[in-house]
């Protein structure tokens, strides 16, 4: 039995909270490293998939990966959210960062080489190590003491050229380690410029080397400033057609469009769009550490269901090899029916089609290997892994369910993040339901003498109107009877059932608000509560 599933239900007590983020850390480990790594190992897992995960792997801050064409704004955005330079930074029109930089929270600024950078046991780059120095020489750790950094780390990747020269020219399977980060990281942000909307082969490559990881991927189209509304309509309908010919999902991906740098905007008609859309990206960026935890249990469970079908995989075609003669046209057999051998362990152990590694990639990588010293199936190491599935998940799924209540909301903070979080410059600020806050004057009083010539024709007796009087002037907007009982209950301030000329200006303000486009308040703001009912509420 596992130590974390002695941890009791309910809410921790004060001090026991950091005490859950450790035990919930430590099942994870645990559970990797008694019950599916035994497998990994044993079917070779780490040879055709993943290398091994170690510690720092469930230790480390949420990651964001950022992948673009050159010059498409991908440093430039880690330096808009950072609102600092960081080592290793270069920007430019032409193709300048050339290597990956792992930004991240470090008391004193520095940069740290790629090959000192995977014998770092606190980091969790030790697994990058088998790329090469081709690679390990285009790798670094840039190390700087900013707020946004204590929640997540950031990674920069070079710029996507098109041509064969620059994939060669590498020197390492850039795929390779992009899938290795995909693993890895919370968030893959995918950066288009509004001008360079080709998706050139390589990007087409690494876009399909996060197979399985569509729901990290996020689209910026950038420099959308550069271009006014109607050529704007016309970029997004040629990304979407660019991106659903290399991206095969039915969900259409979510696209944030704006222009992510701190400078003056080229083309202003569309500066409500683009502040409403950096607000949503801010949003899901501030999220991760909140989500870090679960995002982690799900890619082991994602891992595990592939390790559970290549044990499948391997352990079949070890069963189909003949004893003694005729082994490699039986091996050459087995490579080239491999979509059928798929087929049969789908029936045979009701596998998900989806579960399955990509038929293409496992016939290259099985042409290397002697299949008569693969191992049998071992069921023990199945049923450890299944049981781990079943039970084991579901009791680390509660221990996540109480770090989330214990602890405070964990957000991101510092840089751009905290740039538009209070004063009037805070999203929706002087807008909607929100106008007129701080002002002396009641702001429906500015359009109330045209809601008291509607207000007096309906008839009033004793200076009020009936809850059926309004509902015909109300119905005149179209708004669905859910949103006007919603504005009723609103307007309705002392609770008789009938509004004075005061709660029916209410009212039609509230429904014009609605007519904008803005959405209703739960509760009614102090600043819009009628002049003659604020002392009783």
């Amino acid at each position: 039995m596992f130590s974390w599933l002695g941890v009791q239900g309910g809410r921790p007590r004060n001090g026991e909270a950091e005490d859950v983020v450790q035990t919930v850390t430590g099942g994870l480990k645990e559970l990797y490293a008694k019950k599916l790594l035994p497998l990994e190992e044993h079917y070779r897992f780490h040879e055709f998939h993943s290398p091994a995960l170690e510690g720092a792997d469930f230790e480390n801050k949420p990651m964001v990966l950022l992948v673009g064409q050159y010059s498409t704004g991908k440093t430039t955005f880690i330096r808009y959210l950072l609102e600092q330079d960081f080592p290793g930074m270069r920007i430019g029109p032409e193709p300048t960062t050339d290597s990956f930089i792992a930004v991240m929270y470090g008391d004193t600024e520095g940069s740290t080489p790629g090959n000192a950078l995977v014998v770092d046991s606190k980091k969790p780059f030790r697994k990058l190590s088998r790329f090469g120095n081709a690679f390990l020489n285009r790798f670094m750790c840039a190390q700087l003491p900013n707020q946004v950094l204590k929640s997540i780390s950031i990674i920069d990747s070079p710029g996507i050229l098109s041509g064969e020269k620059q994939r060669i020219s590498r020197g390492y399977d850039f795929c390779q380690v992009l899938q290795w980060f995909a693993e890895r990281v919370d968030r893959i942000i995918l950066l288009f410029d509004a001008h360079k909307l080709d998706i050139s082969d390589e990007f087409s490559e690494a876009i399909k080397s996060f197979r399985g990881q569509d729901d990290k991927i996020r689209v910026v189209l950038n420099k959308a400033d550069q271009v006014d509304t109607q050529q704007l309509m016309r970029v997004y309908g040629a990304l979407m057609w660019s991106l659903g010919k290399v991206i095969n999902t039915p969900e259409v991906l979510r696209v944030y469009i704006g222009s992510f740098w701190a400078q003056p905007l080229q083309n202003t008609e569309n500066r409500k769009l683009f502040e409403v859309e950096a607000q949503d990206l801010f949003r899901d960026i501030q999220g991760l550490p909140q989500k870090a935890t679960v995002r982690k249990l799900n890619d082991l469970i994602k891992r595990s269901r592939l390790a559970k079908v290549h044990a499948y995989i391997i352990s079949h075609l070890k069963k189909e090899m003949p004893a003694v003669f005729g082994k490699e046209s039986k091996k050459r057999e087995l490579i080239n029916s491999l979509p059928e051998i798929y087929r049969q362990l789908q029936r045979e152990h009701q596998i998900s089609p989806g579960d399955f590694p990509e038929v293409k990639k496992m016939q290259e990588q099985l042409e290397a290997y002697d299949f008569t010293k693969f191992h049998s199936l071992k069921p023990k190491l199945i049923e450890s892994v299944d049981n781990m599935l079943s039970s084991k998940v579901a009791s680390l799924m509660n221990l996540i369910t109480q770090e989330e209540r214990s602890m405070p909301t964990q957000m991101v903070h510092g840089g751009a993040f905290d740039g538009t979080t209070a004063g009037p410059f805070d999203h929706g600020y002087g807008e909607g339901a929100k106008e007129g806050a701080g002002e002396e004057e009641w702001i429906v009083a500015r359009d109330k003498p045209a809601y008291d010539e509607i207000f007096y024709t309906l008839s009033p007796i004793n200076g009020r109107i009936s809850g059926a009087s309004a509902k015909k002037e109300m119905l005149t907007s179209k708004l669905p009877n859910s949103v006007l009982g919603k504005i009723w209950k609103l307007a309705d301030c002392d609770c008789d059932g009938m509004l004075d000329e005061e709660e029916f200006a209410l009212a039609k303000h509230l429904i014009k608000i609605k007519l904008e486009g803005y959405e209703l308040p739960s509760i009614l703001p102090p600043h819009l509560v009628p002049p003659s009912h604020r002392k009783s509420l």
